[in-house]
């Protein structure tokens, strides 16, 4: 049975725009992904409000994701991880570009293909994501100055890490959009359109 992991930030975890409150389990893009794909597909969802690529967030505590993920790998042994962070990189507190941010990404995908799966004897796969561009708005424009224009070189700087790497790659600003009045999480309708392009990537993964 294929597992895939979702490992992300709020917009993998469920967030919805302007409300304190997360979208239901057959509401989420993971969730909607795994009711896409055929029996016996197992996915899991690993979404972390705030979480970044490998930086270690100085007001919010344990966000690092890669801290996080060796753990989490040797809890969930998946076949294939998806991975779409990034987005909380471009926090002012953190000062990063959008070409440092991929690398911060790619880190993670090269700690998963490295990965020793002593259960199933070859490390997972990977799918890189680049995050979609987000606005500049409302309470998160203030946290994220300069996001709008950093988050839009993410397709391009994400691209070649994933080439660099030799992983899958799919850069989610072609496919979603941030919500135009809230500037980073997404319309529930924007999670059923990741999914739907995520499923046919994930189902070639296993053709190989």
């Amino acid at each position: 049975m294929p597992t895939i992991l979702c490992f992300g930030d709020s917009n993998t975890w469920g967030a919805v725009p302007n409300e304190d409150r997360r979208y239901g389990p057959n509401e989420r893009w993971p969730s909607l992904l795994r009711m896409s794909l055929p029996d016996g597909y197992e996915v899991i969802e690993e979404g972390q409000p705030g979480r970044t690529t490998v930086h270690d967030d100085p007001f919010e505590g344990e966000k690092n994701g890669l801290r996080y993920l060796r753990p989490c790998l040797e809890s969930h042994l998946p076949d294939l991880v998806i991975i779409m962070l990034g987005t909380n990189d471009m926090k002012n507190c953190l000062g990063l570009s959008a070409f440092d941010i991929s690398r911060g990404a790619a880190r993670l995908a090269q700690e998963v293909l490295n990965f020793d799966n002593w259960a199933k004897r070859e490390a997972p796969q990977v799918l890189l994501v680049a995050p979609p561009p987000v606005h500049e708005i409302g309470f998160f424009g203030s946290m994220f100055i300069g996001g709008a224009e950093k988050s839009k070189e993410f397709g391009f700087h994400y691209r070649n890490r994933a080439e660099e790497l030799g992983c899958a790659f799919l850069d989610a600003g072609t496919v979603v959009e941030s919500c135009a009045n809230e500037g980073i999480h997404w319309q529930q309708d924007q999670h059923e359109k990741l999914a739907k392009a995520l499923q046919p990537m994930v189902l070639a993964a296993f053709q190989k």
